[in-house]
């Protein structure tokens, strides 16, 4: 696993901003060249990586104990073309990026869900195969009810 929230935060914020390129890729492709299929290469994985980001925003959230705020802040950057990587920045000089992973739940100021979350980052294999799996099971799901527009 990536030894800080920090450096998987900006891992998935930087993957979020390229996948966007890739979209705005294909899109051009298709309105350019006719090439559909650009738009759905690059849409399946813009729309992998946002899922993926979603992901790792929560798990950061929830291991730095971020407010509801700055939690909304990184999922809605998502959304706007190449704003993950500012939030990122923005949320590093707050500080809310600083520290490691919380093996151990605290034993003053706990969360009901400290404890369960404890246990799986010090198991970061079963971390990455639940959430890897919970991603590729939304990202079907999305897949099966069809592109964003319709078509």
């Amino acid at each position: 696993m990536i030894r800080t929230p920090h450096a998987l935060f900006r891992a998935l914020a930087i993957a979020e901003a390229v996948s966007w390129t890739l979209l705005i890729t294909g899109l051009i492709l298709r309105a350019t060249l006719g090439w559909s299929i650009a738009v759905t290469i690059g849409g399946g994985i813009h729309g992998f990586v946002f899922l993926s980001y979603a992901a790792t925003a929560i798990l950061v959230a929830l291991n730095n104990r971020w407010r509801l705020a700055p939690t909304l802040l990184a999922l809605v950057a998502a959304i706007v073309p190449y704003a993950t990587i500012p939030v990122e920045l923005w949320l590093q000089r707050r500080g809310l990026l600083a520290g490691e992973w919380l093996t151990v739940a605290a034993p003053v100021d706990t969360r009901w869900y400290d404890g369960v979350l404890a246990w799986f980052l010090r198991r970061p294999w079963v971390l990455a195969l639940l959430i890897a799996g919970a991603v590729a099971a939304l990202f079907v799901i999305l897949l099966l009810i069809g592109p964003p527009g319709g078509k």
